[in-house]
C-alpha cells in the first residue's frame, strides 16, 4: 500500500499544474458554497453546472490534485439541494467525471513514463474511484438522516404551534360557552322570578288592596285576604331564596352530596307537602359518594336534582317522588341518579317549557355523563342520569 501512495505521489508530481489558477478556482468554489440555491429548479441546475465546470477547469487546466475531495463536496451540496432521482443522477455524474479525470491523467503519465508506473497508477485510480463511491453513499445516507431529523423537528415545531393555536381557540370557545351558560342561567332565574315571584307579589298586592277596602265593612273576609297574603308572601320568599341558592358557585361547599340531596328533599317537602323517598343502593361496596366522585360530578348531581324538584313543584302535580342513587358493581365505573314522580307527565316532543330539561342534559354532558327522560301524559316522569366514577 505504501508503494501505491508513493507511486501516486510520483504520478502527481509529473502532471502539469497551475497553482495561482487553482487558488482562484478553490476560492470561487468556496464562495458559491456559502449560499445554496432556492427552490427554483433552474437556479439549482445553474448552480450545480457552475460547480462541475469549475472542477473540470481546475482539473484539466490547473492540474489540481484535490479532484476527489471537490467531487465529494459537490455530492454533499447536491444531497441538500436535490431530492429523489435527481440527487442520485448528480452523484453518479460526479463519480463518472472523477473517473474520467483520473483516466485522462493516466494518458498523460503514459506519455511521460509509459511502463514504469502503469500498473501502480491503475490501482490508484481504482482505489480513488472506490473511495469516492463509498464516500458518496455514506454522504447521502448521513445527509438524508440529518435532513429527515431537521424536517421532523420542523414538523414537530409546526405541530406545536398548531396545538398552541388550537388550545388558544379552545380556551376562547370555552370562555364563550361559559359566558353563554351564565347568560342562560341568568335568563332562567329571571324567568323563574317573573313567573313565580312576580305572580305571587301581584296577587299579594291585590289581596292587600282588597283587605284595605273591606276592612271596615267585612273584617272577617279582610282577615282571610290577609292570611292568604301571608301565604303568598312566604311562597315568594321561598322562590327568591331558591333562585339565590342557584347562584352559588359551590352549593356543596360545607355539605356532603348525601346531606345536600337530603336538604333538597326537605325543601321540597316544606314547599309542596311531598315527602320524597331517598334510596342509596351501593350493594355493600366500599363506595363513598363524597370521596369517590369528582367535585364537578357531585355538583352536577346536586343541580340536576334541584332542577328536577323545581319542575315537580311547579308543573308535575305529583304526590310521590323517589330518588335513587345506584352503583351496580365496581366494574361498571358508573353511577346512576334516578328521579321518579307520579305526576301528570307530558309529551316530550310537545314540551314548550323544556329549558329545565335541557339544562339538566347540559350539566350531565359537561361532566361526561348522560341524561334520559321517560314520560307520557298521566304517566309521571322518570329522569335517569348516568355519571362516570
Amino acid at each position: 500500500m505504501g508503494e501505491v501512495f508513493a507511486s501516486s505521489f510520483n504520478v502527481a508530481s509529473l502532471l502539469p499544474r497551475n497553482p495561482p489558477m487553482n487558488i482562484v478556482f478553490l476560492f470561487i468554489f468556496g464562495i458559491i458554497g456559502l449560499k445554496l440555491p432556492s427552490q427554483n429548479k433552474l437556479h439549482k441546475i445553474i448552480y450545480t453546472s457552475l460547480e462541475i465546470g469549475l472542477i473540470i477547469i481546475a482539473s484539466f487546466s490547473g492540474g489540481i490534485l484535490l479532484v476527489p475531495l471537490l467531487y465529494i463536496i459537490l455530492i454533499a451540496r447536491n444531497c441538500v439541494i436535490f431530492r429523489g432521482i435527481t440527487r442520485y443522477l448528480v452523484s453518479g455524474l460526479a463519480i463518472f467525471l472523477s473517473l474520467f479525470t483520473q483516466l485522462h491523467r493516466t494518458q498523460i503519465v503514459q506519455y511521460i513514463q509509459p511502463l514504469a508506473i502503469k500498473k501502480q497508477f491503475a490501482i490508484v485510480i481504482f482505489a480513488s474511484v472506490l473511495i469516492l463511491g463509498i464516500s458518496a453513499i455514506f454522504m447521502q445516507m448521513a445527509i438524508n438522516a440529518l435532513l429527515n431529523e431537521f424536517q421532523s423537528r420542523q414538523k414537530l415545531s409546526i405541530a406545536n404551534e398548531q396545538l398552541a393555536i388550537a388550545n388558544a381557540q379552545l380556551s376562547e370557545y370555552a370562555l364563550k360557552i361559559e359566558e353563554l351558560a351564565t347568560l342562560q342561567e341568568r335568563n332562567r332565574i329571571a324567568r323563574d322570578i317573573h313567573d313565580s315571584v312576580g305572580h305571587a307579589l301581584t296577587v299579594l298586592n291585590l289581596h292587600l288592596e282588597a283587605a284595605v277596602k273591606i276592612w271596615q265593612t267585612d273584617p272577617e273576609e279582610a282577615t282571610e285576604f290577609l292570611i292568604e297574603s301571608k301565604r303568598l308572601g312566604s311562597n315568594a320568599l321561598k322562590e327568591v331564596r331558591q333562585s339565590i341558592s342557584t347562584l352559588r358557585a359551590d352549593p356543596l361547599a360545607e355539605l356532603s352530596l348525601e346531606d345536600g340531596i337530603i336538604s333538597l328533599c326537605e325543601d321540597l317537602q316544606r314547599s309542596s307537602n311531598i315527602s320524597p323517598t331517598l334510596y342509596l343502593n351501593l350493594n355493600g361496596l366500599n363506595f363513598n359518594l363524597n370521596l369517590n366522585l369528582k367535585p364537578e360530578i357531585k355538583i352536577a348531581i346536586y343541580r340536576i336534582t334541584q332542577e328536577a324538584f323545581t319542575n315537580i313543584f311547579k308543573h308535575a302535580e305529583a304526590t310521590k317522588v323517589k330518588i335513587k342513587i345506584n352503583v351496580k358493581n365496581q366494574k361498571s365505573n358508573s353511577l346512576q341518579l334516578i328521579i321518579d314522580d307520579n305526576g301528570k307527565g307530558f309529551k316530550p316532543n310537545q314540551n314548550t317549557t323544556g329549558f329545565g330539561l335541557q339544562s339538566m342534559r347540559d350539566r350531565a354532558l359537561t361532566v361526561g355523563g348522560t341524561l334520559n327522560v321517560e314520560t307520557a301524559p298521566n304517566s309521571g316522569c322518570k329522569i335517569t342520569a348516568t355519571f362516570p366514577i
